[in-house]
């Protein structure tokens, strides 16, 4: 199985956290990340996504088939990620589109570190892969747009 971490986009600063849109420097920065999945993403990718306007904003930039998971929404817990995406019970690849600190924590765990504090960029991508015949994970790949 293939977990990819995606964190949203710059958002613009508000008090009420679910309906922060993106910037317009955000929606160049998931523009950006969109054209770098769509060279490298398997078409029979699951693309899960935080409820908050800012995830929804950054995941349309790739797609309008994704599914949106009210148990990721900002302030998730590492469990209720995993358990969301069923990992690491099902095969293929499974894109979180998401919030810090939570997928830097799923990170953390999933690469076993004793510090759970990893911090994912804005609209920055971390891809890791679990071997299925084994638990070993593989952190594949971290990017950033800026990088792209």
């Amino acid at each position: 199985m293939d977990l990819i971490l995606w964190r949203h986009a710059e958002a613009e600063d508000s008090l009420i956290d679910h309906s922060r849109e993106l910037t317009e420097k955000g929606r160049k920065q998931a523009a950006k990340m969109a054209t770098f999945l769509h060279k490298h993403l398997p078409a029979d990718t699951r693309v899960m996504v935080s409820p908050a306007i800012r995830t929804q904003q950054t995941a349309a930039a790739l797609t309008a088939n994704f599914t949106t998971v009210p148990t990721i929404a900002p302030g998730a817990s590492v469990h209720a990620v995993l358990q969301a995406v069923r990992w690491p019970n099902v095969g293929g690849t499974v894109l979180v589109v998401g919030h810090q600190p939570t997928l830097g924590a799923v990170a953390a765990q999933l690469l076993g570190c004793e510090d759970p504090s990893l911090r994912i960029k804005k609209s920055g991508l971390w891809w890791l892969s679990r071997h299925h015949d084994t638990s070993e994970i593989t952190l594949r790949l971290v990017i950033t747009p800026e990088f792209l």
